[in-house]
């Protein structure tokens, strides 16, 4: 019997959160609400619905691989050269590339743990070893234990920030010290899919240490604020140098030219960008006052989503709330993630795990 080698057998498939659709058919209901997956309850701009609607009549061409005009719109809100980005279906696939381009197998890369599962997963398909390093007692990244993990074998260090699903952030001050202390031959991948939410003032500029020439790859999506999850589409930003290695394992025509028309319009929309921040506020400042009420533990964040530790079997309450239409994402023993949603989605939530705690 044809078979794979033995680390591909050890891969547990990342399991995305259920569907609204799927839900709805399993129990016959037409209502239910998804908090499981992180995306903006307010849905896409209407700006980038719009230019959607133009890019359907040429869908029987081929999209442009260089995506040359989401490349000009990128460089001229950041700054940086077209030559300097990198495009990608969300920025999951671009940290597949990454692994692919800069590790080879016995290769090191080294992640927090818990952090988002598609570190250690690309790192293991590509026949590499994935050090975790536990989060610290406050749920943070611990830098130094990371720095002190490198060796000559280590290829890649992933940092996500704010952390998935922590939603803790690494400081400036951290992040500075950390950036000097590591050698230039070891890539430093900056996941920033969340980095519109943030609110933090001690949330490092990563694109001071990309300008000053740090081996650093900012990676950053559509998929979460803009409201694009469907699309899949995300880009990075790195040296010209790294970029274009990465270009070498890159799929041709890998971002469609809808996706990327609706990026482009996106990016323009700021009203929509402000409007889902202030959103997210008003949901985060209601849901931890009524957890602090059920005297139930969790993670202040920086991000569109709370981790939760409500002390009882996570799958079992998350099972429980399936059968009253409320989707969430258990992620340990007793521990959840919940992604914050419009008021009437937050106060449904609120509601029904008050009855099955």
């Amino acid at each position: 019997m044809l078979r794979p080698p033995e680390y591909v057998q050890k891969i547990n498939p990342y399991v995305p959160g259920k569907p609204i659709e799927e839900l709805q058919r399993e129990l016959g209901i037409s209502e239910c609400i998804k908090l499981a997956s992180n995306e903006n309850p307010l849905g896409p701009s209407t700006l980038a619905l719009k230019e959607m609607q133009k890019e359907f009549v040429g869908i029987n061409r081929y999209p442009d691989g260089s995506a040359y005009r989401l490349k000009t719109a990128l460089s001229q809100t950041f700054g940086v050269d077209t030559q300097e980005i990198v495009i990608g279906h969300g920025s999951n696939e671009l940290l597949d590339i990454a692994v692919r381009t800069f590790m080879q197998a016995g290769d090191v890369n080294i992640m927090a743990d818990p952090s988002f599962i598609v570190y250690y997963n690309s790192t293991v398909k590509a026949g590499g070893l994935a050090i975790k390093v536990p989060l610290t007692h406050d749920h943070r990244h611990d830098l130094p234990t990371i720095l002190s993990r490198i060796t000559k074998n280590t290829k890649i260090v992933f940092i996500a920030n704010p952390n998935n699903p922590t939603g803790t952030i690494v400081s400036s001050e951290e992040f500075d010290a950390f950036m000097k202390a590591i050698p230039d031959n070891v890539l430093v991948i900056v996941d920033e899919a969340y980095y519109e939410y943030v609110t933090d003032r001690t949330y490092p500029d990563t694109m001071r240490y990309f300008r000053e020439g740090y081996p650093i790859l900012i990676l950053r999506t559509f998929s979460k604020i803009y409201g694009l999850a469907g699309l899949r589409i995300g880009y990075g930003i790195a040296s010209s140098a790294i970029v274009s290695e990465m270009d070498k394992v890159r799929e041709p025509f890998n971002t469609s030219s809808v996706a990327q028309a609706a990026a482009v319009e996106a990016l323009k929309d700021t009203e929509h960008i402000q409007r889902s921040v202030a959103v997210n506020e008003e949901g985060k400042t209601y849901l931890y006052e009524q957890l602090r009420q059920m005297t139930v533990v969790y993670i202040p964040t920086q991000g569109n989503f709370i981790y939760v530790d409500i002390k009882q079997d996570a799958n079992n309450i998350n099972n429980k709330l399936l059968q009253r239409g409320v989707i969430i994402r258990p992620m340990g023993k007793t521990t959840i993630r919940v992604t914050i949603g419009l008021a009437h989605e937050n106060e449904t939530f609120i509601r029904n795990l008050k009855e099955v705690l």
